[in-house]
Parts: structure tokens; C-alpha cells; sequence
């Protein structure tokens, strides 16, 4: 009866539990990324809110420029003062960070390089500029944020607070905008804008904010097209110099770090003999 019984019972295989391909990771790792990265905008956000009521700052301020090379600026925050102009970039990456005042490219863990984020906010700051009346042209301050997911190895007069270009961890945000306000009542005996100047500037920024969906994209869809051919020239250099083997990024930083190698990269099989 057993057996009569069993014949009519659909058979069903098990469930294969499949590994996720590679693209679904690296998905999964940019929208990680992602949430971190608004997560982050949102303590910057929660910290200039308990500031004094007079002073006045915007978030995601996205204006036309015409020098950038998407034709916009994107600028994460502007933090308008009775005594500066805060220009303020935030940063979310994870490694640590090594950079000095006047180069061009930073490097994450030593090996992969970066624009160095005092460069970019000088580029926003001559975009405010291009919109602003000239008495408010120096009175901007520079202030790069990272996340503590890094660790800064950085010019120390980037840290210092007499410097008008400031690296800084998010967390500290409110102590160092509050020691650099404390500095300069110190050094200016009245403050450079009134009530009326801030909102002037305020006013200004805001009429000439782009809130569009559209363009905002482009500008994003420009920055991704950019990042997509300078991830492709970094894969053509990623070649054995004899097979013309791509090899992979860890073999490539083995090489270039290893002097015996002379810059060069070789793939496993002739590495051996390049030593030899």
C-alpha cells in the first residue's frame, strides 16, 4: 500500500543554494557603500544643525561650473558664519590615507591613488566664487571630512587649526569649526559678514541650486563614464611585460612593490625568472 502510495507523491528536488555571481556582489558592496556614505552625510548634517541659529548652511548644493569637466559642481555641504565661509567635502573611504598640502594625488594603503580632496574643494570654492560678489572672496574656508573607517597619515598642518585648508575626521566637525570660529573672533576684532551678508550669500547659493533629476544624473552617469576608462587604462597596465598575461591586482602591487622588479610587472610564471 506503501509503495501504491508513493507513486502518486510528486518528486521534488532539493533546493540548490547557489553563491552569488560576481556582479551581485559587487552590487551588494556599492549599496553597502552607498548607505555608509549617506549614513556619514547624516552625522555631518545632525552636527552643523547644533550650531548657533545665525549661522546658515545647505546641504547637496549642485551648481552649474563651467572649468568642471561635467559642467557641474557638487558640493556636500556650505556652512555660512559671521566669520568664514566653511566649503565643507566629505570623504568615506576605508584604509588609511596619505596626502600632503600641495599634491595632486592622495593614496589609499600606499598603493591606489586618489584626487586629493583639498584640490576638488578648491575647485568648489572658485565655483562659489564665480557667483559670489567679490568682498566675500576671502572668506572661504576649506574643510575635508572623512569617516573614521580610515586612518589619516597627512600633512600636520593639515590638522592644525590655524590652517585655512583642514582635514579632519566627521566626528571632530563641531570641535574644529567651533576652535577655528574661537580663533578668528581672536584675530578679527568684527565679524566679516552681517546678518544680512549671510543671508545675502545664502539667498544666492540657494537660487542657483539645480534640484533637477535629470541633470543631477548626467553629472553622476559623466563621473562614471570617467571612472569606467581610468578602471580600463588601469587594466592595460596590468600585464605581464613578457606573455602580456593580465594579471591580477594583488600580483600587480607584489611587483611594483618588490624593487628586485625594477617597475615592472610580470605574471607568476616569469617572475622567477626576472629574479633569476
Amino acid at each position: 500500500m506503501k509503495f501504491i502510495t508513493n507513486l502518486f507523491i510528486k518528486k521534488t528536488k532539493p533546493q540548490e543554494i547557489s553563491k552569488p555571481k560576481e556582479s551581485q556582489k559587487h552590487k551588494k558592496n556599492e549599496e553597502v557603500a552607498v548607505r555608509k556614505g549617506v549614513l556619514g552625510e547624516y552625522k555631518i548634517d545632525i552636527q552643523l544643525s547644533q550650531l548657533p541659529k545665525s549661522y546658515r548652511y545647505i546641504n547637496d548644493l549642485f551648481i552649474k561650473n563651467p572649468k568642471s569637466i561635467t559642467g557641474y559642481s557638487q558640493i556636500d555641504h556650505v556652512l555660512i558664519t559671521p566669520y568664514t565661509i566653511f566649503v565643507i567635502e566629505t570623504k568615506n573611504y576605508q584604509g588609511t590615507i596619505y596626502g600632503q598640502k600641495g599634491q595632486k594625488n592622495w593614496l589609499i594603503n600606499g598603493k591606489f591613488k586618489m584626487i586629493s580632496p583639498l584640490v576638488q574643494n578648491y575647485g568648489h570654492i572658485e565655483c562659489l566664487k564665480s557667483i559670489l560678489n567679490k568682498k566675500y572672496h576671502e572668506s572661504f574656508i576649506s574643510l575635508v571630512s572623512f569617516t573614521k573607517r580610515c586612518t589619516l597619515k597627512i600633512d600636520t598642518e593639515l590638522r592644525h587649526i590655524s590652517s585655512n585648508e583642514l582635514v579632519i575626521y566627521d566626528v571632530e566637525l563641531s570641535e574644529y569649526i567651533n576652535r577655528k570660529m574661537a580663533v578668528l573672533k581672536l584675530i578679527q576684532t568684527e565679524p566679516l559678514l552681517t546678518d544680512t551678508d549671510i543671508a545675502t550669500i545664502y539667498h544666492s547659493l540657494l537660487k542657483e541650486n539645480i534640484e533637477d533629476i535629470a541633470e543631477r544624473q548626467k553629472h553622476n552617469n559623466i563621473l562614471s563614464q570617467l571612472k569606467d576608462r581610468v578602471n580600463e587604462k588601469e587594466s592595460e597596465h596590468s600585464k605581464c611585460c613578457i606573455c602580456n598575461k593580465v594579471v591580477s591586482q594583488k600580483v600587480k602591487n607584489f611587483c611594483l612593490s618588490n624593487q628586485k622588479f625594477k617597475g615592472e610587472i610580470y605574471c607568476y610564471d616569469h617572475q622567477k625568472h626576472s629574479i633569476s
